[in-house]
C-alpha cells in the first residue's frame, strides 16, 4: 500500500479512492474566467485542479483563486523556485515541481522547508522533455533515465525530512510512460499520480490515455490520475471518469454500455445514445449503475440481462428492462424520456 498524503482534503494513496484531476486552460492572470472553468470541472467531477502559475502577474491572481475555489488548488511551477514559494503562501493546497529545472538545490530546500512547515505535498514530476542532462546518456532507456532521475530526488526530499510526496514520470510514449511507472512502483511507496503527457488531441489523446493510464491501473498501480487532452479539460474528465469505471474502480458512477449498430437496428441509435449520455452526465447514483441502450431485440435483455436498467428497440417500439426483466412497452420517443426518468429515480445499483 502506498503512503498516504492530502492535497487539501482530497486523500491519494493508502485506502483512498482514485482521484480525477485536471489543468486550467485559462490565463492564471484572468481570475474570474480560471475561477469560471474551476467550478464547470468541479461539477463535472473533477476532484483536484492544477493552475499554472508562470509569473509573478499570475501569482497575485493565484491567492484569489485558492480562496474562491470549488476544488483543493496545486500551483504548476516551472524554473522559478520565487513563484514556488510564493504559491506556498498564497496556501497552495500543493504544489508540482520537476527538481531538475527549478534552480539551485539551495533554492529547492528552501521550498521543501516552506512547504515542510505547511504540511503542502509536493509532486515530484519528472517529464523525459525535461529530464537533467547527467541522466541522458548512451545505453540508457528513457524509462531508466526517468527512474534513475526520481528515485535520486526521493533521497535528496527524504534527506531534507520531507515526505509529503507523490510522483509522476511521463513520457507522450505510452510504452515508455507505463514501463517506468512499473519500475517506480516497485522502487517506492509514495503515492503515483499517472498520466500520458502531451497525449494529443480529444480522441487519440483518449486512447492513448486509456492504453497507458488503463494498463496500469488493472495492474493496480496509481493513485491519482489526470487524461491530457488538447481539448476543453472538462473533457479530460469525462474521460477519466470512464476510465475508472469501465475498470469498476469509481464507487458512484454511471456506465453506459450500448451495441455498435447494425443493419437489424430500426431506429438512429448514435444519437439516441448520444442524447441519453449527455442528460445522465449529471447525474451522481449511490453506487455503480449500469445502463444498456441497444439497437434491436437481440442485443436487447438478452446480451444486456446484466443491466441494472435498459433501453431496447423493435421497428415499433423500445422497451424498457431492469435485470433482463420487461417493464414497460412505449413508442420509441415516448420510450426515451420514459428511460430517462427512470434512471433518474434510480439511486442505487440494488435490484
Amino acid at each position: 500500500m502506498k503512503k498516504e498524503i492530502f492535497v487539501g482534503n482530497t486523500g491519494i494513496g493508502g485506502n483512498h479512492p482514485i482521484s480525477l484531476q485536471s489543468m486550467t486552460s485559462t490565463d492564471t492572470r484572468d481570475t474570474t474566467a480560471t475561477l469560471e472553468q474551476i467550478r464547470r470541472l468541479f461539477t463535472a467531477g473533477c476532484e483536484i485542479i492544477r493552475v499554472a502559475v508562470p509569473d509573478e502577474d499570475a501569482l497575485q491572481s493565484f491567492k484569489k483563486i485558492v480562496t474562491e475555489s470549488p476544488l483543493p488548488v496545486i500551483a504548476d511551477i516551472h524554473f522559478d523556485a520565487t513563484l514556488a514559494l510564493g504559491s506556498l503562501r498564497a496556501g497552495a493546497h500543493g504544489i508540482r515541481i520537476n527538481p531538475g529545472n527549478i534552480g539551485s538545490r539551495s533554492r529547492l530546500i528552501e521550498i521543501l522547508s516552506e512547504a515542510r512547515h505547511r504540511k503542502t505535498p509536493i509532486r515530484i514530476g519528472v517529464n523525459f522533455g525535461s529530464i537533467e542532462k547527467k541522466y541522458r546518456k548512451p545505453g540508457v532507456s528513457k524509462t531508466e533515465a526517468m527512474t534513475l532521475s526520481v528515485m535520486d530526488w526521493i533521497k535528496f526530499f527524504e534527506d531534507q525530512d520531507f515526505f509529503h510526496i507523490k510522483i509522476s514520470v511521463k513520457s507522450s510514449d505510452v510504452r515508455e510512460t507505463v514501463a517506468a511507472y512499473r519500475q517506480i512502483d516497485k522502487a517506492c511507496d509514495y503515492p503515483l499520480h499517472l498520466g500520458i503527457t502531451e497525449a494529443g488531441t480529444f480522441l487519440s489523446g483518449t486512447v492513448k490515455s486509456a492504453i497507458g493510464i488503463g494498463s496500469l491501473l488493472l495492474d493496480g498501480i496509481g493513485n491519482t490520475i489526470r487524461v491530457s487532452l488538447t481539448a476543453d479539460p472538462v473533457e479530460e474528465i469525462r474521460v477519466g471518469k470512464h476510465i475508472l469505471s469501465s475498470l469498476g474502480l469509481q464507487e458512484n458512477s454511471i456506465e453506459i454500455i450500448s451495441c455498435p449498430t447494425c443493419s437489424r437496428t430500426s431506429v438512429d441509435l448514435i444519437p439516441i445514445v448520444e442524447t441519453i449520455e449527455r442528460e445522465l452526465a449529471s447525474i451522481n447514483p449511490k453506487g455503480k449503475l449500469t445502463v444498456a441502450v441497444m439497437g434491436c431485440e437481440v442485443n436487447g435483455p438478452g446480451e444486456a440481462m446484466d443491466a441494472d436498467i435498459g433501453l431496447a428497440f423493435s421497428k415499433q417500439f423500445g422497451f424498457i428492462f431492469k435485470k433482463g426483466a420487461m417493464l414497460e412497452k412505449l413508442p420509441p420517443d415516448q420510450a426515451i424520456q420514459r428511460f430517462l426518468e427512470l434512471v433518474r429515480q434510480t439511486e442505487t445499483n440494488t435490484p
